[in-house]
């Protein structure tokens, strides 16, 4: 899981006496991709579970010299490689904006340069999938939303996109080992084939309410959505949980839904909705009677929210002389900015967020602000807080308080500037 540039580096580093120089590399976005007005950080606990066991085995070894890509000299060095610097960033739930040192990560430039991959390919996808989730659970506008999607990604994204969608917000997943690993709450009732294997759909409920109780939620749209509604609630009473509604042209088959139930007595049933839901689709039904949500395809594949676009840049490094080096790339559209950096939160005597201080060389003082970045890895030992089912909580924790910061502004849905400006300055 490292991309070959990166031992290509290190063994001309190894070979010109640099790779032992001090470096400092940072994560950050140049923008936040698709009109966002907001990101938010997700996959720092997973990350450092992945840095304390980032290793070199033999069969690794082995076909790396096989293949002739490293001399032996870095064969040796990789066989012996532990991560032993430190890292600080944002926590995992924090928003970001353009800029935001998401991650600075410190030691040898050897040790450093080869977790490129392994960070960006963490953080990438995870915080893509909860600035996605953090969206539709605005939308919703405290009604639940149940991820749903693990049919529509690779098996093991399936998994980080749940933790990730969680921490923004999210109140269940689909997905059993997403609930075992990182302690996720599951749902899940039946599909359409379960209706489908019995003899009628009045049979298939029947069945369904046996196993699982009054309490359960139907899925009412195999063949028709009122006939299927009187059939549940002639089967459950007004018990009945909840249906689920996973076709149709929703507006419209939401409110005869509601008003059908109503009709048969089952008023405190509630109504869920599937369906390829997005942000968007979720806020237009923000005035019918739905109770809860639930989300797939476009939280999961890629093709309901863009890539977070973060890269991981040498910002600073000691030189020659052991004395310290800010460093920056310069080319048109993707010029960076050289030194460590820290950052604050601005915010208004309202708690409100008005700026983004990040501030290169020291740390600042926060004064009425909030400091943004914290220690996650010393001395090559993660923060245990940060990892496990207890980091995923506190991350979701951390998320909730922080995302009411949020000016109105940034709030919005519609593409547009990001909610507040980015300041960068000298300490």
């Amino acid at each position: 899981m490292t991309d070959r540039y990166e031992l290509t580096m290190l063994d001309a580093a190894l070979g010109d006496g640099t790779a032992d120089r001090r470096s400092v590399f940072e994560v950050f976005g140049r923008r936040l991709p698709g009109g966002r007005r907001y990101g938010v950080v997700a996959g720092v606990g997973r990350l450092l579970e992945a840095i304390g066991r980032f290793r070199f085995d033999e069969a690794a070894l082995h076909w790396l010299g096989s293949e002739r890509m490293v001399s032996d000299r870095t064969l040796e060095w990789l066989a012996d490689y532990r991560f032993t610097g430190s890292i600080r960033g944002y926590r995992e739930g924090e928003l970001y904006f353009p800029y935001s040192p998401l991650l600075t990560v410190e030691g040898s430039f050897a040790e450093a340069v080869v977790l490129e991959t392994l960070i960006l390919s963490v953080l990438n996808a995870d915080s893509a999938v909860a600035t996605a989730a953090a969206r539709m659970v605005q939308a919703a506008a405290g009604r639940p939303v149940s991820e749903m999607g693990s049919r529509r990604a690779q098996e093991r994204a399936a998994i980080s996109a749940s933790r990730a969608a969680y921490i923004a917000g999210f109140s269940a997943t689909s997905n059993l080992e997403a609930g075992r690993r990182w302690g996720v709450p599951t749902m899940g009732t039946a599909a359409h084939s379960f209706t489908l294997l019995h003899d009628s759909e009045e049979d298939a409920f029947r069945s369904q309410i046996a196993a699982m109780g009054e309490g359960t939620t139907l899925l009412v749209d195999t063949y028709d959505i009122a006939e299927g509604i009187r059939t549940a609630v002639r089967v459950a009473g007004d018990r009945l949980g909840a249906i689920r509604i996973d076709s149709g042209d929703l507006p419209v088959v939401i409110g005869e839904a509601r008003r059908l139930l109503d009709a048969l007595g089952a008023h405190r049933t509630r109504i869920t909705v599937t369906n390829d839901l997005d942000e968007y689709a979720i806020g237009t039904l923000g005035a019918m009677p739905v109770d809860a949500y639930g989300v797939g395809t476009s939280l999961v594949s890629g093709s309901g929210h863009p890539a977070a676009g973060l890269v991981y840049k040498l910002v600073e490094h000691t030189d020659a002389s052991g004395a310290w080096r800010r460093v920056a790339k310069r080319s048109s559209e993707k010029a960076g900015t050289g030194g460590r950096k820290w950052s604050v939160r601005d915010l208004d005597a309202e708690g409100r967020a008005t700026a983004e201080r990040v501030v290169i060389g020291g740390e600042p003082d926060p004064g009425t602000g909030r400091p943004l970045t914290v220690p996650l890895v010393i001395d090559g030992q993660p923060e245990a807080g940060f990892m496990g089912v207890a980091g995923v909580r506190a991350a979701r924790e951390h998320h909730a308080v922080v995302i009411r910061e949020l000016p109105l502004e940034g709030m919005r849905l519609s593409a547009g500037d990001p909610a507040i400006p980015t300041v960068i300055q000298d300490a």
